[in-house]
């Protein structure tokens, strides 16, 4: 993999979430879509607190969360 193919951006975090959590991201995306209307630092602090998740884990799936919904 070069330079150029590396992941970027909030998926950058993606392997990391899916080993430290053991759950796809595709169960924490649609966990979001349950408190959709919670605001973006909202949904961080409800990940961290009702899920564990760390902060740069849960911002992470929070923006490419925001970023799918304003497509």
């Amino acid at each position: 993999m070069t330079n150029d193919d590396k992941v970027k951006g909030p998926a950058s975090y993606f392997p990391s979430i899916e080993k430290k959590y053991g759950f796809p991201v595709a169960h924490w995306l649609d966990l979001l879509k349950t408190q959709k209307d919670l605001k973006h630092m909202e949904l961080v602090a409800w990940l961290k607190i009702e899920h564990k998740l760390g902060h740069g884990h849960a911002n992470a799936l929070v923006a490419h969360f925001r970023a799918q919904e304003d497509g």
